[in-house]
């Protein structure tokens, strides 16, 4: 049993890692916001999760926050991480093709993370 779990948890981090992509890899939040990533990434209607550039605005330091915005025509979503006056895009591209179904996939993401936060 302790065997099938190591290799779950395996298989999570290595599936997680084939979907991180982009040129950024960095992640603000430190090792909580790539939990919140590495989380999110194992939805099964997720393909790739594609960090921007981090964007600063005052000091350095406070709560992360994130949340999952709009679809665009496509299903594709926006997650908006914060933590303090940083903040950060990261793109996640779905396997659905409609808006409709990336709302729906939204709606999962942001409950996702609010019980996570």
């Amino acid at each position: 049993m302790i065997e099938n779990k190591d290799s779950l948890q395996e298989n999570a981090q290595n599936l997680s890692k084939n979907k991180l992509g982009g040129t950024h890899t960095t992640v603000i939040g430190g090792r909580a916001g790539k939990k919140l990533i590495k989380l999110i990434s194992q939805h099964p209607e997720l393909k790739k999760v594609i960090p921007s550039v981090i964007s600063v605005k005052g000091v350095a330091g406070g709560k992360l926050a994130g949340k999952v915005l709009r679809a665009d025509a496509r299903g594709n979503l926006r997650l908006l991480l914060s933590e303090g006056r940083s903040f950060q895009e990261i793109r996640l591209v779905t396997t659905v093709g409609t808006a409709e179904e990336g709302d729906r996939i939204m709606n999962e993401l942001n409950e996702i993370l609010k019980n996570a936060l």
